[in-house]
């Protein structure tokens, strides 16, 4: 049987809630085999990020290259990547590799509040990376960054995803959660918007649900499904992560990667 493999191009979590590390434990929990370029390293935890060490562009690259030049990758997922010249480098890397099975969490800010992206390098991103996407997988906060116009109902969503479709992506997922009421993510491919209905779980974990969201699309795609397939897939295990997210820290604890195997275990943690 082929082992699948999934890149993440990300930033460092040192909490392990988000980030690389919550990337890395989703692959994993998904029967994927993880690899890492890290872009940035960041000091933070469940309240808020400290301290953020940008890595050079070069090094990115040549993380990403040592990878696919020698075990390869099915899928690649990128995060936080900070600046202008980074996302500039791993476009670059992505076409000349011809990484095709790329999903895109356009990471702009933490759950804290904190910047992860310059504000310079949003055009950066809408016209370099987003073209190169198979998927992008922006929230509210990041549509509303990416378009211009507030998003505050469905239908709002809606018209995002077709203007952020517009720059280049096969997909658009757009995420609903920080709405009112029970979330609604669509889902636009240009010519259909599919919605994702989904129960709300009054919890204030949700540490790395982008980041998470993100990477299971990709391990579905690593292993062969198709977008709609995989986003769906994502959309239960992520639905089970916040469902029994960890309550760690003093801020927002992290989302439970591994929930499925600790309830085959039989281990459960009490608040």
């Amino acid at each position: 049987m082929k082992i699948p493999r999934a890149l993440t191009i990300a930033g460092s979590d040192s909490g392990g809630g988000a980030g690389i590390q919550a990337d890395l434990k989703t692959f994993s929990a998904l029967g994927v085999f993880g690899m890492s370029a890290v872009t940035a390293l960041t000091a933070q935890n469940t309240v808020g990020v400290r301290a953020v060490w940008e890595v050079d562009p070069a090094f990115v690259s040549a993380q990403i290259r040592a990878v696919v030049e020698d075990i390869g990758v099915d899928a690649v997922k990128t995060g936080m990547l900070a600046t202008s010249a980074i996302i500039q480098q791993v476009s670059r890397d992505v076409r000349d590799l011809r990484l095709t099975r790329l999903v895109v969490d356009p990471v702009m800010v933490a759950k804290s509040g904190d910047a992860l992206l310059h504000s310079d390098a949003v055009s950066a991103l809408v016209e370099e990376l987003l073209p190169l996407a198979l998927v992008v997988t922006p929230n509210l906060h990041e549509a509303e960054a990416l378009v211009g116009f507030p998003v505050r109902k469905v239908e709002d969503m809606e018209k995002a995803a077709r203007k952020i479709k517009a720059f280049g992506p096969r997909y658009v997922v757009l995420k609903g959660g920080h709405l009112p009421g029970d979330p609604m993510d669509i889902m636009d491919d240009g010519e259909t918007v599919r919605r994702f209905p989904t129960t709300r779980y009054d919890t204030p974990h949700t540490h790395g649900t982008g980041c998470t969201f993100a990477s299971a699309i990709a391990a579905g795609l690593a292993k062969g499904l198709d977008v709609p397939s995989a986003v769906a897939e994502a959309k239960d295990y992520i639905t089970g992560a916040i469902r029994e997210a960890l309550p760690l820290g003093k801020g927002h604890g992290p989302v439970h990667h591994f929930h499925a195997l600790y309830r085959l275990a039989g281990w459960r943690f009490e608040p």
